[in-house]
């Protein structure tokens, strides 16, 4: 089954219960993460449940294809329907999927996340041509659909936007639906107790999506995400942005990550260690720091910051180029985080 960019959000917010997999793609990495949780939350409430939501990425299922089969057909210890979330996924798993949807086990609802496929390709011809699967594309938001997401996102919050300041903030969003909704969440926070966003607001408060594809090019490597962790390299590339300010932000990221490991260690639960950060975790990145959290190690994460440090200095002082060093580190410390969770 395929669906249409302009019909994923209808689809995603009622797709038929008879569906055993949905592949949700395209180049909207943030569009993509962010229907494949609401198909995935309208099965599970609690996407960290261990007993009912199984992770795997192409790299497990390419070594082991036997797990997709496994993962399905598992039964939940406390009972109810589970989900098996497949991150990353590339063309190499069309032949799998093929199989699956021939002879699907279980009744486990699969989300499957992937980039921008061509069209015709392995994976998503699997998904387009089987009766009892979808494939749900993700584009980038064009001026008329980004206007909309602007005021239901603002309307969720009790506030509503001048047409000037509308038409700003458009031309300053877009090309990614995470970043979009984590630029309105700090625009909602910075007019509290106003009903309405005037323009002076919004460019009071929106800059650039540097720091938000930094934000993402930390999370990818602190949940050894390398693909991800490329794509928001080359995203970082091509705006010209400085691999000295990478880096710090980086420094600043795993940090963040020590002190609330510091503060679980002493008793505070995931949430609250959270809640103390400064500042304040953006509500679309918690689920990626809580899984990064429960990934590192005290011990690890003061290596990734030893490296981070190092890199910053030889940033600074060699005459290899900066973009290498700061990209080799991350992609080192994605590594690193790999190295852990085998060890879980």
């Amino acid at each position: 089954m395929i669906v249409k960019s302009a019909d994923a959000d209808r689809f995603v917010g009622r797709f038929p219960k008879d569906l055993v997999a949905v592949l949700v793609f395209g180049p909207d990495q943030g569009l993509v993460r962010e229907r494949a949780e609401t198909l995935a939350r309208s099965v599970v409430e609690d996407l960290n449940d261990p007993f009912r939501v199984a992770e795997l990425d192409d790299a497990a299922l390419t070594a082991d294809s036997a797990r997709l089969f496994d993962e399905a057909a598992a039964i939940s210890m406390l009972g109810g329907r589970r989900v098996v979330r497949v991150r990353s996924a590339g063309n190499s798993l069309g032949k799998l999927f093929e199989m699956f949807f021939d002879d699907p086990k279980g009744d486990a609802l699969i989300v499957v996340e992937g980039g921008d496929l061509a069209k015709g390709s392995g994976l998503r011809k699997a998904f387009e041509e089987a009766d009892n699967a979808a494939a749900v594309q993700c584009y980038a938001d064009s001026p008329q659909t980004l206007a909309g997401v602007v005021r239901n996102v603002l309307k969720e919050e009790g506030l509503s936007i001048a047409p000037e300041a509308l038409d700003d903030a458009v031309t300053r969003l877009g090309s990614d639906r995470g970043v979009t909704r984590r630029e309105l969440e700090k625009l909602s926070l910075y007019v509290q107790g106003k009903s309405r966003v005037e323009l002076e607001d919004v460019r009071a408060v929106m800059g650039d999506e540097t720091e938000a594809r930094i934000e993402e090019a930390c999370d990818a490597a602190g949940e050894g995400d390398p693909k991800r962790l490329d794509i928001a390299l080359e995203r970082l590339r091509a705006d010209d942005m400085s691999a000295v300010a990478i880096v710090r932000l980086a420094l600043m990221h795993f940090q963040k990550l020590l002190q609330a490991k510091a503060e679980t260690a002493r008793g505070d639960p995931i949430e609250g260690a959270m809640r103390k950060m400064r500042p304040p975790i953006h509500f679309a990145r918690a689920s990626s720091f809580r899984a990064q959290l429960s990934r590192w190690s005290e011990e690890r994460l003061g290596d990734a910051l030893d490296l981070l440090f190092e890199t910053e200095a030889l940033c600074k002082t060699t005459g290899i180029p900066a973009e290498a060093i700061c990209s080799r580190a991350l992609f080192t410390i994605s590594a690193m985080a790999r190295s852990a969770e085998s060890r879980l």
